[in-house]
């Protein structure tokens, strides 16, 4: 038998208090208009390209914040990513690491993480 797997990442759940506020937070910051409607009163699907985000309220919970990024957002420009991300106010928690990424903070505290592809 063939292995069904297949050796993609569908989407990535992020554990969020408030569905509404963490849909705008972060269609503003990926620059995506806010479409789609929040599913089951918990779960907003952001539109990406590639492996999918979930937001999810129902999961929320302190001990499931994220302590370290579980995924990274690509950027061609590391420089201009960082000043975006500082006038948007984000939380930044390490400066340009290496030439290459930086980490911050939504909202809730997951720390998340930008890097130049």
């Amino acid at each position: 038998m063939n292995n069904p797997i297949l050796n993609q990442i569908g989407t990535v759940f992020i554990p969020v208090s408030n569905i509404e506020n963490a849909r705008d937070w972060y269609s503003d910051i990926l620059g995506l208009k806010t479409e789609g409607k929040i599913e089951f009163g918990h779960l907003y699907v952001i539109p990406m390209e590639g492996t999918g985000i979930v937001l999810d309220s129902k999961i929320h919970s302190e001990e499931r914040i994220f302590k370290t990024p579980p995924f990274h957002l690509n950027t061609k420009n590391i420089e201009e990513a960082f000043q975006y991300m500082r006038n948007k106010g984000v939380n930044l928690i390490t400066e340009i690491e290496h030439n290459h990424y930086f980490n911050f903070k939504d909202p809730d505290g997951n720390i998340l993480m930008i890097c130049e592809c």
